[in-house]
């Protein structure tokens, strides 16, 4: 357990964590379970420090770290949040190829292809599934 959850408290960073992990993304990680400080840090800064604030709303955040990882040219982690975006209803089909293509102006084509194609990708699995 980390310094900050030493009392299973359940508003502390941990457990605030680990909870917006779950919405965020309908899964999270026990930092007890997993070796070194990386998982400590994601779970209580990132979703139980930051992600919990409440000046911009999970689907604001979601639309930046989408951006970012565009960028970043980081495909198989946009298909985590717009995979995530679907399924809670932040995003439209039409708006992931919306953003897909706004992005394209900005990241330049050779990134965004991978992009467009890990939507593509997300929206096929989704309308096989019947989702």
């Amino acid at each position: 357990m980390s310094e900050d959850d030493q009392t299973g408290d359940p508003g502390s960073p941990r457990a605030r964590g680990m909870a917006k992990m779950q919405e965020v993304y309908g899964f999270s990680v026990d930092p007890d379970q997993i070796e070194g400080p990386y998982v400590d840090a994601t779970v209580d800064h990132l979703f139980g420090a930051v992600w919990t604030r409440e000046a911009l709303d999970i689907r604001d955040r979601r639309l930046m770290t989408i951006g970012v990882l565009a960028a970043l040219n980081q495909p198989q982690l946009v298909e985590i949040q717009f995979r995530s975006a679907l399924e809670r209803g932040e995003l439209t089909e039409e708006q992931v190829r919306e953003t897909v293509l706004h992005l394209t102006h900005y990241i330049g084509w050779p990134l965004s292809t991978d992009i467009n194609a890990v939507a593509e990708k997300v929206i096929a699995q989704r309308r096989r599934a019947g989702s």
